[in-house]
């Protein structure tokens, strides 16, 4: 490698941020490189961006780079690192590599969706070694709360990387391996030049508990249950899957799959066989056939999402399940910040049902996937990387991540935002650029940018409402007949009682019946001055100006 090269790392997403996963590495001269991409997720919108229903990053800098992206690794099959695959590889149309299950997972989920490109996979084995253009690379097994989770060993001729993806030390994970020691110190021994590091649960002391600490409270709780048991988890946790099914089994209770996402998962796990020895799992058909004391219902809709299937049977709305008093929940998951309002809604409507609810405040039903400061500790004392860069977390996370690393010995640590570009090497390692990064929105069958007025509009549209004037004017500019005004998301009337419609219609005359006769033949000035008169009629009233759409038309 000719002395000019450098080795840069750039964040396209998840980075400040949870979820929406996308980093990039690049190797060769300032002017050309070979760039790969690691992971692309997705995350889902808060209230503040209506319509929306998934956020993703903006790959324009990679659309630029086509020719020289060697191609995209995903490190596991969660959607805030692979979601937004079927969505923007026809943007790339690049090599995609992926272990077993998660190559089977997005390929159960693009059949799922209608008109989802078909990707050709390259399926790599757990642990292999593979070659993309000028970088080496080789899979680390890692715990995490997903089969087949896995950190990145970029070797390159200016160094070696190691990029964690989501992980933990647990040496009792339930499925799959436990994250593999001896090949991370291994990497340690051959010398790591930077880390680039999961930092979710960085503010966390000590070591988070093992999924079979949580397999033996989910069997104690099911054993103990006097009527139904229904369990919601992420459905891509196939380790929580398997210890609820051994629960029920030792209860001589059947588990039944109510949701499509549970479905898939399932369906995938067992023909990559996560689940073998498993009893064979129940469709919501025999639901109601079954007794109370014989079932275990295993749902979707741990995060309170309205059509999933736990929110449906909290109203009593899901058309093959319900609960009953004395029936029991259990939420074997953690509530995703910006997520409380709608846990809680479902919360409180199977408490209003006398269903009695479990969290992980009354119980050790979960457990997160990312490692605490304790084993973080420990990876950064197998590895010992020269240069630590924290990603995967907000800036809390990120600056927790920093000082720890800092604590640890490390000699650079570099703190980044999406879109910075890092120089690893040659050093000292720093920011030395930036690449374009920002958001694309999934509105609908369409993607749109976040920077345009698609949602923002929407926010004043749910904010204030519009009113829609049409009318028509003769060539002298008079009105043919009376305008019609039409009112959306406003109130029906003013404080005193009149009705708001009569406001926007009198601003309407008014203005016109006031505009010079040269400027009413102009049905654009006319539109304009128009608009600012209804509104400002309607806000005198009601201390809120909305949006006025004016159709002018001339009769002639």
């Amino acid at each position: 490698m000719a002395r000019e090269s450098e080795l840069v790392y750039a964040p396209l997403g998840g980075v400040g941020e949870i979820g929406m996963n996308l980093s990039i590495y690049g190797l060769g001269s300032a002017r050309t490189k070979s760039w790969l991409a690691v992971d692309l997720g997705l995350a889902f919108p808060g209230d503040d961006l209506p319509g929306v229903d998934q956020i993703m990053p903006d790959i324009r800098f990679l659309e630029g780079e086509r020719r020289n992206l060697v191609g995209l690794v995903l490190t596991h099959a969660h959607e805030d690192h692979f979601g937004a695959v079927l969505a923007l590889w026809p943007k790339l149309r690049v090599p995609v590599y992926a272990t077993p299950f998660t190559a089977a997972l997005l390929t159960a989920k693009r059949l799922s969706e209608p008109g989802a490109p078909e990707i050709p996979l390259n399926v790599v084995p757990l642990g292999t070694r593979f070659t993309l253009g000028p970088f080496d690379i080789e899979l680390v097994s890692m715990s995490h709360s997903i089969p087949e989770s896995n950190g990145l060993i970029i070797r390159t001729p200016l160094g070696n990387v190691l990029h964690t993806g989501d992980w933990k030390l647990d040496p009792t994970p339930v499925t799959g391996p436990p994250t593999d020691e001896a090949k991370l110190r291994a990497l340690g021994e051959e010398g790591c030049l930077a880390l680039i590091g999961d930092s979710t649960n960085a503010i966390r002391e000590g070591r988070s508990p093992s999924e079979v600490d949580v397999a033996r409270t989910l069997a104690e709780l099911i054993a103990t249950a006097p009527a139904r048991v229904a369990v919601t988890t992420f459905a891509s946790n196939v380790a929580r899957i398997r210890a609820v099914a051994d629960a029920a089994k030792a209860t001589d209770r059947e588990v039944v799959v109510v949701g499509r996402a549970m479905e898939r998962v399932t369906q995938v796990a067992r023909e990559t066989g996560y689940l073998d020895g498993v009893q064979e799992f129940r469709g919501t058909d025999v639901y109601g056939y079954l007794p109370p004391e014989k079932v275990v219902a295993l749902c979707t809709g741990s995060q309170g999402e309205g059509r999933a299937a736990l929110a449906r049977i909290a109203q009593d709305e899901h058309p093959d399940v319900a609960l009953a008093k004395g029936d029991t929940v259990i939420f074997s998951s953690r509530t995703i910040p910006g997520n409380e309002k709608a846990v809680n809604r479902v919360i409180n409507g199977l408490v209003s049902q006398g269903i009695k609810v479990i969290t992980d405040r009354h119980a050790l039903v979960h457990v997160s996937g990312h490692p605490r400061r304790d084993e973080m500790a420990d990876l950064y004392g197998w590895v010992r990387p020269r240069i630590v860069v924290p990603v995967h977390g907000e800036p809390l996370h990120l600056a927790e991540h920093a000082e720890l690393a800092r604590g640890l010995g490390v000699a650079e640590v570099v703190l980044c935002r999406n879109g910075d570009l890092v120089q690893l090497v040659p050093g000292p390692a720093g920011i030395v650029d930036e690449v374009p990064a920002a958001r694309l929105y999934k509105d609908g069958s369409l993607l749109v940018s976040a920077e345009g007025r698609t949602v923002a509009d929407r926010r004043r549209l749910g904010f204030a409402g519009v009113v829609s004037v049409a009318f028509a004017l003769t060539e002298r500019g008079e009105l043919e007949s009376d305008p019609d005004v039409e009112l959306t998301g406003i109130p029906l009337s003013t404080a005193d009682g009149k009705s708001m419609v009569d406001v926007a219609y009198e601003a309407v005359v008014s203005t016109i019946e006031t505009l010079p006769k040269a400027r009413r033949r102009d049905p654009d000035a006319v539109a304009e001055s128009v608009t600012r008169a209804v509104r400002a009629a309607i806000a005198a009233q009601w201390a809120k100006k909305p949006i006025c759409h004016v159709h002018v038309i001339t009769i002639g």
